[in-house]
This record gives C-alpha cells, sequence and structure tokens, in this order.
C-alpha cells in the first residue's frame, strides 16, 4: 500500500520549515519509527519518521525546498522485512566539568561512514555542503566521521584521515558563500531587534570561586555516587541567581507596552551552543530545584541541543538568561538579551590572579561576570546591587546559597 508523507503540523508561530536533510533514497528499505528527513525551522529541527516498515518510493521535494504544513514530501510503500540497522555509538560530552564550564554541544560523534548512522550535527553539516559520509575521510573510531573532519575536509580538503592540506594554490583568493540556516537567521533578526528596541547597559563585576571549587573538590564523589551527576559550576550560579532574583523582582521581570510584568515564578533558560547555532532551553521553576535537579535537567538539555532533538516547548519562556563563553576561553564579554527577558547574566573563564585579601596578596580562581539590562525597567543601582548579591552568594555559598541565609 503506497503512502504520502507529509509535513506534520507544524509549532504555533512557525509559519513553514525547510527540507533539510533525505536520510533514505527512492529503494531504500526503513523500519517503522527512523526518521525519513528532518524539517528545519527558524527554532526547531522535526524529524519525520516512518509510518510501518516499508521502502521510500519517492521524494516530492527535495533538500532545501520551503515547505509548509501537509505539504507532500514524498511517498512511501509499506510492507517487506524492516531494515537492517547499524550498530553505532555516540560519545556523550560530560558539561558540567570545571574545565568545560559551559554547556556548548559540541559534537564528539562517533558514527560509522554511513548517512544513515551519522548524528544530527554532522548529517547537517554534510548536507550544507553538498558533501557525504563517504567523501570525507574519518579520523574517529573505525574511520568514522566528525564534525572536525568535515571542517578540515572544508578548510582545504584532506590527503589522509582527519590530515588537511591546502588545495588551493599559493597566492589564491577564494571565496565560498553558504546560506544562513533558518535558526542563524532567526538568531541574527532577534539580536539585532534587541539590540534596537532596548536601552542595554552591561555591567560589571567579578566573584572569588576558591570557596565553590573547594566544595564541588570535597563533595563531587559523593554527589555523584548519590545523584548519578556530575556537581558542576552552573547549578551553583544558577541557585544564586533564582537567590538574587527574589531580592531584584525588576530584573525577574519584563516590559508589556505600557505595563511591568512582574513574574513570581524564576524560569531560567541557559544558552546552549550547537553546531546550528545558540538555543536557550528554559529551566522551569528553579526555586523548587536542588542542586541535583538542576544538574540533570542541563546534562538532558545539553544532549538534546547536540542531537537536534530540543522542542519548541523546552526553548519557550524564561524570565531570565545565562550564558557562558567561559568554556570558549572568553574573559570579558557584554552579552545581549533575550526579549522580552530584561536582563542576561555572562558567566567567564575562571582565572588565577593576584587579589588582595586582609592586606596580604594572594592568588586565587576569579570570574569576571557581566549583567546586561534594559535600562527602561532596570535601574544602574539595582544592577550592580543584583551583581553584588551574586558574588556574595557564590564567595560563601554554604551559608547564604544552599540555607537560603
Amino acid at each position: 500500500m503506497t503512502t504520502e508523507i507529509k509535513v506534520p503540523a507544524l509549532p504555533e508561530s512557525v509559519a513553514d520549515a525547510i527540507v533539510s536533510t533525505w536520510h533514505v533514497q527512492p529503494g531504500n528499505a526503513v523500519s517503522k519509527g527512523d526518521t525519513i528527513v528532518d524539517l528545519e525551522t527558524d527554532k526547531v529541527v522535526l524529524e519525520v519518521p516512518a509510518p510501518t516498515d516499508g521502502i521510500l518510493k519517492e521524494i516530492l521535494q527535495e533538500e532545501g525546498a520551503i515547505v509548509t504544513a501537509d505539504v507532500v514530501l514524498g511517498t512511501f510503500e509499506a510492507g517487506g522485512a524492516p531494515a537492517a540497522k547499524a550498530e553505532s555509538k555516540e560519545a556523550e560530552t560530560p558539561i558540567s566539568e570545571a574545565s568545560a564550564q559551559n554547556f556548548s554541544a559540541a559534537e564528539t560523534s562517533d558514527e560509522p561512514v554511513d548517512v544513515d548512522g551519522l548524528s544530527p550535527a554532522v548529517r547537517r553539516l554534510l548536507a550544507e555542503n553538498n558533501l557525504t559520509g563517504k567523501t570525507v575521510k574519518g579520523s574517529g573510531k573505525n574511520g568514522r566521521v566528525t564534525v572536525d573532519d568535515i571542517k578540515a575536509y572544508l578548510a582545504g580538503g584532506q590527503s589522509n584521515a582527519g590530515e588537511a592540506k591546502i588545495s588551493a594554490p599559493v597566492g589564491e583568493r577564494t571565496e565560498k558563500h553558504v546560506p544562513m540556516t533558518r535558526l542563524r537567521a532567526r538568531i541574527a533578526e532577534r539580536l539585532l531587534n534587541a539590540k534596537n528596541s532596548t536601552a542595554m547597559l552591561t555591567t560589571f563585576n567579578e566573584v572569588n570561586l576558591k570557596a565553590v571549587m573547594e566544595m564541588r573538590a570535597e563533595y563531587k564523589d559523593a554527589f555523584f555516587e548519590k545523584h548519578g551527576v556530575k556537581l558542576g559550576f552552573m547549578s551553583f550560579f544558577t541557585r544564586a541567581v533564582v537567590e538574587a532574583l527574589k531580592e531584584f523582582p525588576d530584573v525577574n521581570a519584563s516590559i508589556d507596552g505600557n505595563n511591568v510584568v512582574y513574574h513570581g515564578y524564576f524560569d531560567v533558560g541557559i544558552a546552549v551552543s550547537t553546531d546550528r547555532g545558540l538555543v536557550v532551553p528554559v529551566l522551569r521553576d528553579v526555586d523548587q530545584m536542588s542542586l541535583a535537579n538542576i544538574e540533570s535537567q542541563i546534562a538532558q538539555y545539553a544532549k538534546k541541543a547536540r542531537d537536534g532533538k530540543l522542542t519548541l516547548e523546552e526553548m519557550t519562556g524564561g524570565n531570565f538568561t545565562i550564558t557562558n563563553g567561559g568554556g570558549f576561553g572568553s574573559l570579558l564579554s557584554t552579552p545581549i538579551l533575550n526579549p522580552p527577558q530584561s536582563a542576561i547574566l555572562g558567566m567567564h573563564t575562571i582565572q588565577e590572579r593576584p587579589v588582595v585579601e586582609n592586606g596580604q596578596i594572594v592568588i586565587r580562581p576569579m570570574m569576571y561576570l557581566a549583567l546586561s539590562y534594559d535600562h527602561r525597567i532596570i535601574d544602574g543601582k539595582t544592577s550592580v546591587s543584583f551583581l553584588v548579591k551574586l558574588k556574595e552568594l557564590l564567595e560563601k555559598p554554604g551559608a547564604r546559597l544552599l540555607l537560603n541565609l
């Protein structure tokens, strides 16, 4: 029996999608639930699965086509033996270590050199550059292709797996025009809108993380044994942000026309870097979450972001955002607001620096903090006081942060 493969109902506020990647070709057998094609919107990637075991007969919308809900993507013939599945293993990247400090969804794929077995990030990068898994030589285990292999290939070709060579003649000036992804275009639009429609300012402070690092070192093993998740920095910062938001409700508010909306709940967005761009999944009701709950939820979001499986609901809302450039080595930056939120906290790299304590010069692990805020609703005094509160909570986390004193 032949059936039509249609574009599913698109999330609210999403008008259309782009056919991103066909994972099977006409004549290929697939099993029920296998992803046949990816659709990329300006917010999420939608996977269209096989309705049952069968064979893809025809592709009606090629990669790059713009489609709307219920458009027929192709035809499918049900029946036949299930498709054989290639074994694959994806290495998960720990995201809570002190050395990482951020929730970058950097690809660490360990997939077979077969388009059907590649991770979403690798597949998308191949599709965007009109490549296949067999074109690029893999440097991973058993010759598997990673994102780094693709980037090396694009930089100048490969002579051996993972080894880049310069293919252009010396002195030749080359250019390559690559269309923005829908997500990247949407990010650009939102950032420009935030800059042009808010009275954005940034204030700075620094925090001594000696106490937090000592606490992590002392309890990390017991924490992992009890909760099954690593104790990272972000749970400390997220809890500190919530306590500071309680004391300074203007920072937790937003503007709606001529009204100020004061939120009686604490939903915090955590900016995550992916190969497609920056996404911001939201932790709901963080004031009711333990450190273990926070770490576990962030770990789940980071994996979903890496796999391209975050849902629109998981990225909607939020009263405040935390972004961390420290994992990439950023010493100081001015983060841009995520409207309609009125403030965003920028974390940075931890760096040992000389500081003065009790008249003595000592070396301490220091981090610069940056709070960008909308001056229409948040005064300078409030923004400075908010950062000072964060500093106090993090420099004495035992009593002030964990005991809510």
